[in-house]
């Protein structure tokens, strides 16, 4: 029975009493109990007997007597305030209207028939608009005009990174002459002052042009999003759907010619590619798809600028899968801070940026919701962990200490998750924490990268992610100790956890089929692909093969 709020809950104690016969002799066992219990019964039938090393002859009959103890003096507790409340009923002491009116509205917030229904979100109605317009005549016209904002935007990064690069030239060069008269007619304070003015000048440059870009990127979402509503209410509200949908294809057309006429940025470089077809499961088998491919894990985020019919498709496909259950995930191994300031991260962010993201939030708020959640989950685990006995803790000390030494930091094997609309070929980014031991060539199948492959992939199996990408040698770049048997050694250990996690698919989500990319990267070369290839059937029993293809 839930007390209601604001009214004090009075305990009184009762004493329970038990006889039972242990050998020859009577005992008697009284134990105080507090009322409304708030006890478990098991948990206190136990605690009674390790306390009083009661024989466990007399378990069962202990059990029954307290239980049956407990509901019976709860009843009556129950039944004498319902007495005291219905006295004070009849004396006038309580308001019937005012009581009816608590109740009324208690039975009405607690009863779904008398729930409000939910409003829809702004989000939910353009994903719902979205989906519809992008499986209908008008998707060119929608890619089209995402192409177009993608290029104004590509646009003023170039002409951002020219003018940061022209200043750099500028800076370096005044630098150079200050450098050719230290000594003579300048001393070291006056070199220190000239690079804080050139640094001073770097920031305010790189924040006016972060500035530019928002406001460019929140004006074209806005935009985009207006314009995808308004067209989506002129589809409806016209009787000559046909002439409406002539307009549409005819809108692409014009824009790709002026597409067509820009110059490429850019040639794509030539990527090995093998396919495999896999059958898993102890009876009931599930098929897969398998793809090991060569090339740059961000390959699978840029977009095509000079808009080729390749990227076009590519950027479809991607489109017509956002709101749906067939999404495409990625793996990118980042470091155990929850920013994008260096390394592949950055870099990930810089192409996150080129390309606005019309559905979801940027990349920066995004993070800063899962800082957030980090801490909040950081002080949750302090909390258990300072419960916790003395014994126990000191086996997780090392832990214990990174984590307090900077609570925003995750641990390696931990990933978080961002969501994008703006990418080539992935809708979800699973950014997995590893530290410098994936380098090293003794990890095992215990390890917490390895262990964070299969999280990532049960949580693919919970949330629709069909297409997964990951890095199968676990490093998205080469180094000199990576040599052949590093190489093989690491490939083979990925690949039998990962068939092994594969196989666990079938109990998560029922044995749907899936598609598992492993990319290694561009600087390896082609001969230990080949043995890569051949190392891959052996492992997961392949069922077919697409031959091997190299893409231009």
């Amino acid at each position: 029975m839930k007390k209601s709020k604001g009214k004090a809950i009075t305990s009184t104690e009762k004493e329970f009493v038990f006889d039972f016969r242990a050998g020859k002799h009577n005992c008697v066992l009284k134990v105080p109990l507090q009322f409304p219990a708030q006890v478990n019964v098991s948990d206190l039938h136990g605690r009674l007997m390790l306390l009083h090393k009661i024989p466990c002859y007399i378990e069962n009959e202990l059990k029954a007597s307290l239980s049956n103890f407990i509901e019976r003096e709860t009843i009556l507790d129950y039944d004498r305030e319902a007495e005291l409340a219905l006295q004070k009923l009849t004396t006038g002491e309580v308001d019937v209207n005012h009581l009816t009116s608590a109740w009324s509205r208690s039975y009405v917030e607690t009863t779904l028939e008398h729930a409000r229904p939910e409003e829809p979100s702004w989000d939910e109605d353009f994903a719902d608009v979205y989906h519809e317009l992008i499986h209908s005549p008008a998707s060119d016209t929608l890619l089209n005009l995402e192409h177009n904002y993608f290029v104004s935007i590509s646009e003023l990064i170039s002409e951002r990174d020219m003018e940061i690069k022209k200043l750099q030239e500028r800076q370096a060069a005044e630098m150079d002459k200050v450098m050719h008269e230290l000594g003579s007619t300048l001393s070291d304070h006056d070199v220190n002052a000239v690079a804080s003015q050139h640094f001073d000048a770097q920031q305010v440059l790189e924040n006016k042009w972060s500035s530019e870009l928002q406001q460019v990127t929140t004006i074209q979402k806005q935009e985009y999003q207006e314009w995808v509503i308004k067209l989506h209410q002129d589809l409806q509200k016209s009787n000559n759907s046909s002439q409406i949908n002539e307009e549409i294809k005819v809108q692409p057309n014009q824009r790709s010619e002026a597409a067509d006429s820009e110059v490429r940025m850019f040639e794509e470089q030539p990527q090995l590619e093998e396919s495999f077809t896999i059958h898993l499961g102890a009876q009931l088998k599930t098929m897969h798809n398998l793809r090991l491919v060569r090339a740059e894990v961000l390959d699978f985020c840029k977009h095509r600028r000079h808009g080729s019919s390749g990227a076009k498709l590519r950027r479809l496909q991607t489109a017509l899968s956002l709101y749906s259950s067939s999404l495409c995930g990625l793996v990118l191994l980042v470091d155990n801070r929850v920013n994008s300031y260096s390394g592949i991260k950055r870099d990930f962010a810089t192409v996150a940026k080129e390309c606005t993201d019309f559905h979801f939030l940027s990349l920066e708020e995004q993070l800063e919701e899962v800082q957030q959640v980090v801490l909040y989950a950081r002080a949750q685990r302090s909390s258990k962990h300072k419960d916790r006995p003395e014994v126990q803790r000191n086996g997780g000390d090392e832990k214990s200490k990174t984590v307090e030494r900077n609570s925003s930091n995750i641990l390696p094997g931990e990933f978080y998750v961002t969501r994008h609309s703006n990418l080539s070929e992935a809708h979800v980014v699973f950014h997995l924490c590893v530290d410098d031991n994936v380098r090293s060539g003794n990890i095992t199948a215990r390890d917490p990268a390895i262990m964070g492959l299969r999280n990532i992939l049960k949580v693919c199996c919970t949330h629709d992610v069909t297409t997964i990408t990951v890095p199968l040698l676990l490093v998205h770049d080469m180094s000199e100790e990576m040599t052949i048997p590093w190489c093989l050694k690491r490939a083979e250990l990925v690949f039998k956890c990962v068939k092994g996690f594969m196989m666990e698919m079938a109990s998560w989500d029922g044995g749907i089929s899936r598609t598992v990319q492993f990319v290694v990267p561009k600087s390896i070369s082609e001969e230990m692909f080949y043995q890569l290839s051949n190392m891959l059937p052996q492992i997961f029993r392949v069922s077919s093969t697409l031959t091997l293809t190299s893409k231009h």
